[in-house]
């Protein structure tokens, strides 16, 4: 038994802010009216999550749970453009669920081996001033700041890729079939909730086949509410081809098998309708106690009029236990064949991250509101100008003036004289204020 399984973890990523662009004039002898040749900023790194079957659990990120990819390096003279921050890479189990932590929006769903999501995009780096340059204005101290890199919360969820699921309620015998039909080794003892984990195994049919089979524990009445710790296992049950429901034929509490079944089918539809509809064999365990095999009369009737396979199995003298391991696999090479093939994704880009910056063509109409705030005071408000401010290097006046070219050209003047500005009013523009001329 691993306890060390951890299927939940919280993480802040941050990518890499892109370096500012450079503002530069060359500068050589004999070359009296150099031009601008500032650089433009290198872009930053970006923050990926990629599956690896090397990761068995989540535990890394019980200790370490912020992870910040490489800026960019600011640009230089002579047109040199900043080095970009190197991409960080973090690798997760295979089936790990990525989720918004804000939004509980699902981010990717990384099932292959290899498949990597951008959970965080590197900002831009800034544009240097040789791109502001016209015939008629010739050396602009002008230059862009590098975006920032987005930031998030992100939930990592782990749901185990197996084949087939053991479920049932505790001490049906669940470990023990696994142990003997697999290379599992799980904890097996006969007191409520032994297993506290969920046990892998791998079933070898012969050299080239073979398939994995999970123990779910934590399965009792009420277990979709969180009883038993059931609401924390049924997630492993959802990514499986095939139930295989063990129910114990001589309970020693005086139980009702048959009603002990029932209980746990009303689990699985009441934590999701999809899980009662995956496919199901029942496993009858323990008929090493039955004595008197009419007995088992009353359960083959009862499955055949609801439509289940039943295979009667002893774990511990092991009658049946090859037919049960033969029968699985066959159900599941009949589960494949109805699937529908999936490509494999060597890379997959979330499209719910968007990077908060302008671009270059928005830079000819920026929205932006203006309102009156009090007698003589005006106020633009609009997240474009917010994004521009930080975007325009402002600690050269060429700069200043540029930004507030482009609120003019997005018709700036036209919505304060709406609102009756007058000479020497006071404009807030950000964390700036303005006299009105």
């Amino acid at each position: 038994m691993n306890l060390d399984f951890v299927d939940y973890a919280k993480i802040f990523v941050k990518a890499g802010k892109g370096g500012n662009g450079a503002i530069s004039f060359r500068r050589e002898k004999y070359v009296p009216k150099g031009g601008p040749d500032g650089g433009d900023g290198g872009d930053g790194g970006s923050v990926f999550l990629r599956a690896s079957s090397g990761k068995n659990t989540l535990i890394d990120f019980k200790y370490k749970r912020h992870f910040m990819a490489e800026n960019g390096r600011p640009g230089e003279g002579g047109k040199r453009y900043g080095k970009s921050g190197e991409d960080l890479i973090i690798e997760v189990p295979v089936g790990t669920v990525v989720k918004d932590a804000q939004t509980g929006e699902v981010i990717a769903d990384l099932k292959k081996e290899g498949q990597m999501v951008c959970v965080a995009r590197g900002g831009k780096g800034g544009r240097g001033n040789a791109h502001f340059a016209t015939p008629t204005y010739q050396a602009p101290r002008i230059a862009e700041n590098g975006d920032p890199g987005e930031e998030r919360w992100i939930i990592l969820e782990l749901k185990l890729l197996a084949d087939a699921a053991l479920i049932g309620y505790p001490n049906v015998g669940k470990s023990s079939i696994i142990s003997r039909l697999s290379n599992a080794r799980p904890k097996i003892a006969d007191y409520p909730f032994t297993t506290l984990v969920p046990n892998l195994g791998v079933v070898q049919i012969d050299h080239d086949k073979s398939y994995v089979i999970a123990d779910i524990p934590g399965l009792i009445k009420g277990a979709h509410k969180g009883v038993g710790l059931g609401d924390v296992f049924l997630k492993h049950v959802e990514r499986c081809r095939l139930l295989v429901h063990v129910i114990d034929l001589m309970p020693l509490d005086g139980s009702d098998p048959i009603q002990n079944y029932k209980d746990i089918r009303e689990e699985l539809e009441k934590y999701h309708t999809f899980l009662a509809e995956k496919r199901e064999i029942v496993v009858g365990n323990k008929l090493d106690m039955v004595m008197d095999r009419n007995y088992l009369k009353k359960f083959e009737k009862f499955f055949e009029d609801i439509g289940r396979e039943i295979i009667f199995i002893s774990a511990l003298t092991g009658e049946n236990l090859d037919k049960l391991k033969y029968r699985i696999w066959q159900l599941l090479e009949e589960e494949k064949t109805t699937e529908s093939h999936e490509e494999d994704v060597e890379k997959e880009t979330a499209e719910t991250i968007t990077l908060d910056s302008i671009s270059i063509k928005a830079y000819q109409n920026v929205d932006f509101e203006v309102r009156k705030i009090d007698e003589g005071v005006f106020e633009v408000v609009g997240d474009d100008v917010i994004r521009l401010m930080k975007k325009i290097r402002m600690d050269y006046t060429d700069g200043l003036r540029y930004f507030m070219n482009i609120l003019e050209k997005s018709g700036l003047n036209k919505k304060l004289q709406r609102l009756g500005v007058k000479p020497g009013d006071t404009v807030i523009i950000g964390d700036r204020e303005f006299e009105y001329r």
